[in-house]
């Protein structure tokens, strides 16, 4: 779900990619150290970048054996202020721009009869969220870092201090040793249990992702009904929603329990199966939205309960290690805001390592701005949760989102004058 603003892109007034490179200049003086980034996503990625840009030696470990060892996910909408303001660090935010889909800034909500009740359309030069590819931006990420900077097939099996460090253990029998560590390791991140006990608890949702490819070809029913923007199809505790566009990339969200998937007696591996279990969540709904489910592809069905971290977790310092993305705040997806945490929290990192020699003033500056975001985030993600699985229609999400659309109409136009005014500065 689209959220408002809430990160300060730069609140000195100085470009990000300036700030950087004068946090850099005595870089000389710093010593060198062993960095060792665990998990090759989004936050991982775009901190190795950062940190390899200006000369700071590091390693990502990576579980997968290449980078197209498994499917990545849907499409994202990265926000001026979070997520674009790592890549604009990261030097890539043209390179992101050219990657993005026109129009998909579009939102549409529907209820199970198929009446419309929002069809935002993407204005001219856009909402400052393009939509990419999560697949398209993680190879832009992947490919940027230098040969041989990601480890794949390195699964970590265990970590531990030891005296000079921290020792990491992989699955192949390898081992490292690392003056910092950072645990960008997703939802049952290894590293975490370096800093915290805490593990992910189940949210009562589980999502079916479901896929249509070539759909302007293949299926221009469905692109009929999605759009090329998001769509969100709600009532009675159940969800169809996703992206539109060439591939249309789509979520089947139910309130059930945590087994669901396992006891429900669908066999995911068969396709009808599959497809003829979730229709039996969906009898009264419209068939041009169960059509959606009855249209996907065959190898494109992935059940996913969906966990998140207690809401404003943190813990205490421990001298060489930290967390990014969703190791260090796992969140629902119901307010687009994973990918963009995760990225901003990538950049940060490597802008507090970089701004000096002591380590941990840099890893205590990072969490004390990440701690306070995260939690943010975390609320407006379980809001989202409760706005959209709820009895009957969407009415609160449908308030929302004319609540948003008439904000947007007033500031609009103030927000085209100091950009004209910014514009014609020398």
């Amino acid at each position: 779900m689209k959220r408002p603003p809430n990160h300060p892109a730069n609140p000195a007034g100085t470009s990000a990619a300036a700030t950087t490179l004068q946090l850099v200049k005595e870089r000389s003086s710093m010593p060198e150290r062993r960095t060792a980034i665990v998990g090759a996503g989004l936050s991982g990625l775009v901190c190795a970048r950062i940190l390899q840009r200006h000369g700071v030696p590091v390693t990502v470990y990576e579980s997968d054996t290449s980078p197209d060892a498994r499917q990545q996910g849907g499409s994202l909408d990265i926000h001026e202020d979070t997520g674009q303001v790592a890549l604009r660090q990261a030097g890539l935010h043209d390179r992101f721009l050219a990657r993005t889909h026109v129009g998909g800034e579009d939102i549409r909500l529907l209820d199970k009869t198929g009446r419309v009740h929002v069809d935002k359309r993407e204005p001219p030069g856009g909402n400052g969220r393009p939509e990419i590819d999560r697949t398209d931006l993680r190879r832009l990420l992947v490919e940027s870092l230098e040969p041989g900077t990601i480890a794949w097939g390195r699964k970590l099996t265990a970590a531990r201090p030891v005296e000079d460090g921290h020792e990491l253990e992989f699955a192949d029998g390898s081992s490292v040793r690392a003056d910092l560590v950072v645990g960008a390791d997703g939802a049952w991140s290894a590293v975490r249990s370096l800093l915290t006990p805490v593990k992910p608890v189940y949210t009562g949702i589980t999502i079916v992702e479901i896929r249509l490819t070539d759909a302007a070809t293949r299926h221009p029913e469905a692109l009929a009904v999605t759009g090329r923007g998001s769509l969100f199809a709600l009532s009675d505790h159940r969800y169809i929603g996703g992206h539109g566009g060439d591939t249309i990339s789509l979520g089947c969200g139910l309130r059930v329990p945590e087994d669901w998937v396992a006891a429900s007696g669908i066999d995911w591996d068969d396709p009808d199966s599959a497809r003829a279990g979730l229709l039996r969540h969906y009898p009264d709904w419209v068939p041009e939205l169960t059509d959606l489910i009855r249209g996907c592809d065959d190898d494109a069905i992935w059940p996913r309960p969906i966990y998140a971290l207690p809401t404003g977790l943190t813990w205490e310092r421990v001298p060489g290690v930290t967390l990014v993305g969703d190791a260090a705040h796992l969140m629902s997806p119901f307010a687009g805001e994973g990918a963009n945490i995760a990225l901003i929290d990538g950049a940060d990192l490597a802008r507090e390592v970089l701004a000096g020699p002591d380590l941990e003033a840099s890893l205590t500056r990072y969490e004390k701005a990440m701690f306070p975001r995260g939690a943010k985030s975390a609320a407006g993600s379980q809001k989202g949760l409760d706005m959209l699985f709820v009895d009957g229609p969407p009415r609160k999400l449908i308030m929302f989102f004319k609540a948003m659309s008439l904000v947007s109409s007033v500031t609009r136009p103030f927000e085209r004058v100091f950009a004209s005014k910014k514009g014609n500065r020398p």
